[in-house]
């Protein structure tokens, strides 16, 4: 039986596609593994973007024993038995733990002497930061590194090599929707063809082949190609230009190219501030909600929150100040904008005026120099916030 995961799965640095950033000749990472300076080390990136087969990598040049092992399901006697046997070896192990973001603190404090004393060479790896799920102990112990989710275009060039070696008969638009709704991850990817090759072999493998065994995108992110993309933008545009049955037709489409409902739902919540801002700030609570809710329920229910959304930012007012004011300031600020905090407001400053002890407010000076960035546009529910603090300011 075929397995592409493990076929393709590469052997050295050099065959690694993607993670550019660690692995070119002159990356520090690359140097720390070939002059065998690699120490304790957590990895975390999206599925599928190469975090195991580099700590397999990483063994097999420093010549080390491979141990792999799931922080769920991680025994600390198991662990313990692995450093006795190593106790006088000159080679020490390498321990490669998965999910390591769910180590537990005990977990962890039987680890910590072993790592001092580099009993076994530590590298971790997951879907999630792990930098707050560290103790303090284990971060100074350790480094951490960031793996990138796979391009489009590495996923796709990559795709059409294992489909030559394989002689596979493939549709141009099949290979299209494999790149883009495994999202940038690999094994995904090679597992979509797998399936789809072993169901249909020797015959060609079609888009709807495909749609039968993956009807939506994964969950990562949304495809580079065009007409995706142009697809986005149009919902975006006919929602902040209020047109209520363009904005459904345009999210209908992306949802019936199987687009992933999170990623649409993200892109919604950013017009939500964006173009709507405090002309309508329940946008934003509308928005954080459904985010939220697709994904947990998925496709097909989580179409008719998105739905729901649309719709509600097509209908509200619409105001992008809170954008332009943030970007002028951020814009002030890297043309050297840069002024000392007033002393009157620094922490325990003693001529700090409260203005609870004036009924709500006080003239008083919170920036060097005045400086203007926010401009009103009085829409909708921003009027009502700029009388509130006309009226406070101006008593």
């Amino acid at each position: 039986m075929l397995n592409f995961s493990l076929k393709y799965r590469p052997k050295t640095l050099d065959t690694i596609i993607g993670q550019q950033h660690l692995l070119d000749k002159d990356a520090v990472f690359r140097k720390l593994i070939e002059s065998d300076a690699f120490s304790h080390t957590f990895f975390y990136g999206p599925p599928g973007c190469g975090k195991t087969s580099l700590a397999r990598i990483i063994a097999s040049t420093l010549e080390r024993p491979f141990y792999e092992m799931n922080a769920t399901s991680l025994k600390i006697e198991d662990l313990r038995k692995i450093f006795k046997t190593y106790t006088h070896a000159l080679q020490k192990p390498l321990i490669f733990i998965d999910e390591v973001h769910r180590l537990s603190k005990n977990q962890q404090e039987v680890l910590l002497p072993f790592m001092e004393r580099n009993d076994a060479l530590i590298v971790g790896a997951s879907t999630e930061n792990p930098y707050f799920s560290l103790t303090a102990a284990m971060r100074s112990r350790s480094h951490l590194f960031e793996l990138k989710s796979l391009s489009q275009k590495v996923l796709h060039d990559y795709l059409l090599d294992i489909i030559a070696l394989e002689h596979i008969e493939i549709d141009e638009k099949a290979i299209e929707y494999i790149v883009f709704s495994s999202s940038g991850d690999m094994r995904a990817m090679l597992n979509l063809l797998e399936s789809a090759w072993l169901s249909h072999s020797p015959a060609r493998i079609t888009l709807d082949i495909l749609k039968q065994i993956r009807p939506h995108a994964m969950q990562a992110g949304s495809s580079e190609s065009e007409s995706h993309y142009e697809l986005a933008s149009a919902m975006i545009k006919s929602i902040r230009g209020s047109d209520i049955d363009a904005s459904i037709y345009y999210l209908a489409r992306l949802i019936d190219g199987g687009e992933p409902a999170e990623f649409i739902a993200r892109r919604l919540a950013i017009l939500a501030s964006e173009d709507i801002g405090n002309a309508n700030p329940p946008a934003l609570n509308l928005a954080s909600s459904t985010l939220n809710i697709v994904k947990h329920i998925g496709y097909p229910e989580a179409r008719i929150s998105l739905s729901q959304l649309v719709i509600y930012l097509a209908s509200s007012p619409k105001s992008n100040s809170a954008y332009l004011a943030i970007n002028d300031a951020l814009a002030s600020i890297k043309s050297g904008e840069i002024h000392p905090i007033p002393s009157h407001i620094k922490t325990h400053a003693k001529n700090y005026k409260y203005p609870h002890d004036f009924n709500g407010w006080v003239a008083q000076d919170y920036l060097i120099k005045p400086l203007h960035f926010y401009q009103t546009k009085q829409i909708g529910f921003e009027k009502t916030l700029w009388q509130w603090h006309e009226k406070i300011i101006k008593p």
